[in-house]
Order: C-alpha cells, then sequence, then structure tokens
C-alpha cells in the first residue's frame, strides 16, 4: 500500500460540480491512503479576512482554467482520484482517518431564495467565524458565551457518473453534497461506482453544522484529511451508505422530505434484510423499534435528505461491520 500526499492547487481541483470528462489529479491502487487538502469560499474570497486567505487559495480564485468549471455549483472539489480497476458496479469504501481544519476561520453564508426559512429571510448574509482551534470551539455569536464544538466532516464525498457535467450541490447515488456531520474521523462511506476507477473527489470542508443545515451553510471551512480508498468488489449497493463507531447510516435523497424518509427507511430494511437475515416485516419493526431517523439537509435543492442510524449496540456482534455483508 503506497501513501499519497494531495495538495490543493488550480491544477488539482475543480469547481462546480462532478464529470467523468475531467482528467484525474492522481491515480492510485485500492487501500492507498492519501492526505488531502480542500480549500473553500470562491465565491466569497474578495470578502474574506486575511487569515482565511493562502496563497494557493489566492491562485485557484484568480487563476483556476475554465475546464475546470464543471457546473454551476459553488463548491471547490479536489479531485478527481482515479482507483485502478474500479469499474461500474463495484463499490468504493472511502475510510476518514482524521479530518481537521487547516484555517483558524470558516464562513456562514445565507442565500438569498434558499434555505428552510426564504420567505422570512430574504436578505444574503455573509458571516466570517473565528474557530478556536486550541479549544476545538467556535464562539457564536462572538462574545456571547455560546460556545460550539467543532465537529468536522466533509460535506461533500462522491463519484463522477457518466453525466459529464453534474452540479455539485444536490446529493444523491453518486453521494456528492450529502452534507451528514456523523460522517467524522473514524467512519466509513461506501458508493457505487459508475465510471472507470470511480473519479472520486471531496470538498465541503464543514467545521460545525446541525442537522437539517436550515440557513443553507455550516461553518465552511478549508480542510485537510486523511483518506484510505479501497475497492469493494465484494459489494453491491445502488446507494451510499455509512458506518461510524456506534452505527450503521442509511440514507434517503428525494425532493421533499416524505420521499427521502421513504427511501431512507426501505434502505434500511434492505441493509437488515442482507446483514442481518430478516423479512422485510421484521426489518420494518426494527426501524420502529430502534433505528433513529434524522433530517440531514433540506437545503441541497432539489434533493432534500434524511439518514438512519441503526446502533450496532444492539447487533448480536456489537464489533459488527458493513464488511461482513
Amino acid at each position: 500500500m503506497t501513501h499519497h500526499i494531495l495538495k490543493a492547487t488550480r491544477d488539482t481541483v475543480h469547481l462546480g460540480g462532478f464529470s467523468d470528462l475531467l482528467t484525474p489529479v492522481l491515480t492510485i491502487d485500492s487501500g492507498d491512503t492519501i492526505d488531502v487538502e480542500t480549500y473553500t469560499g470562491y465565491y466569497v474570497y474578495e470578502k474574506a479576512p486575511p487569515e482565511f486567505l493562502t496563497s494557493a487559495l489566492l491562485d485557484i480564485c484568480q487563476n483556476l482554467a475554465p475546464e475546470l468549471k464543471v457546473a454551476g455549483g459553488p463548491h471547490l472539489l479536489t479531485g478527481p482520484i482515479y482507483v485502478r480497476g474500479a469499474k461500474p458496479g463495484d463499490v468504493l469504501e472511502v475510510e476518514l482517518q482524521a479530518i481537521a481544519p487547516s484555517l483558524p476561520v470558516g464562513f456562514n453564508a445565507i442565500r438569498t431564495g434558499w434555505g428552510a426559512l426564504p420567505q422570512q429571510f430574504t436578505q444574503p448574509a455573509l458571516r466570517f467565524i473565528p474557530l478556536d482551534l486550541a479549544n476545538n470551539i467556535a464562539e457564536f455569536p462572538a462574545n456571547s458565551g455560546i460556545k460550539i464544538p467543532l465537529k468536522p466532516f466533509f460535506g461533500i464525498l462522491g463519484v463522477a457518473t457518466p453525466e459529464h457535467s453534474r452540479n455539485s450541490i444536490p446529493p444523491g447515488s453518486y453521494g456528492g453534497n450529502i452534507d451528514n456531520r456523523q460522517l467524522q474521523a473514524g467512519s466509513r462511506l461506501f458508493l457505487p461506482v459508475f465510471v472507470p476507477g470511480g473519479l472520486f473527489s471531496l470538498g465541503d470542508g464543514h467545521s460545525a453544522q446541525g442537522d437539517g443545515e436550515v440557513n443553507v451553510t455550516a461553518i465552511e471551512t478549508s480542510m485537510n484529511g486523511r483518506i484510505k480508498l479501497t475497492l469493494r468488489q465484494d459489494l453491491q449497493l445502488t446507494t451510499p451508505i455509512a458506518e461510524t463507531p456506534t452505527d450503521i447510516i442509511t440514507m434517503g435523497f428525494a425532493p421533499t422530505l416524505d420521499t427521502a424518509l421513504e427511501l431512507a427507511v426501505s434502505n434500511m430494511i434492505d441493509f437488515l434484510k442482507g446483514f442481518a437475515n430478516l423479512s422485510a416485516e421484521d426489518a420494518y419493526v426494527l426501524c420502529s423499534l430502534a433505528v433513529n431517523f434524522h433530517i440531514t439537509q433540506v437545503v441541497n435543492t432539489p434533493q432534500k435528505g434524511v439518514h438512519g442510524m441503526l446502533p450496532k449496540s444492539i447487533l448480536l456482534d456489537k464489533n459488527s461491520s458493513i464488511c461482513l455483508i
């Protein structure tokens, strides 16, 4: 196994979406690890304080090549990464080994027409929020005494599809803008592969976010991480599934929360049928008794998200892992 370092530069990032036409910035073997750098703030950098900016971010924002502006989303993504041997129908396991903010400041933005209450909060607003990295907190509002624990994660973890220009805002079967705050260091995400090599990209670092992400953004943060990418040809998935140290997570993405919930429940039933050898009806009952369903996000138009969390502690083997499917 090889360890790689992938810095975020104007040659290794792309903006706004996913595309199978992008040239891979790194080619790896299954099981390799990568120290990866991500940046955020492409559309707000001119209003940012000095501590938000680095020479690399400025170079990206000022000189990114037009062919790397894939679609209309606001996200800078590092990648794509090509995994040798990955082919459509396989599964890519993304092990999140370490995640940490790289700069002592992030931002939050309200966008006109977006969010859970767009008719109430009609004016755009941009706030830069200092991060106390030594104590792992952010105080907001400033001098309020309200201290938010930092729980960093990557909002976007996804693979390319045959659609040449897929906007980075909505999540889907390919992963993408999942915005699930449970996917912190120590978690694993399993993604279906749609194109040769997978073409995995990540970004949209969040230092803190509540379920729902109701005003459109979290504390958006440039983020570094260490990941391990493993090709799983023993699994068959049509939608992402995740595992944290404590839970198995299924997901549902749809234009309404009702439909997203239905999909998250159905996906959990399918998992329990395959993993625990339960009947569909018993799995449905177990979902009602022991699975916790949460609103992931309501702002990534046109897809809202719901995720279900199955505590691993209730399984016969509390050390069970999804790799036993």
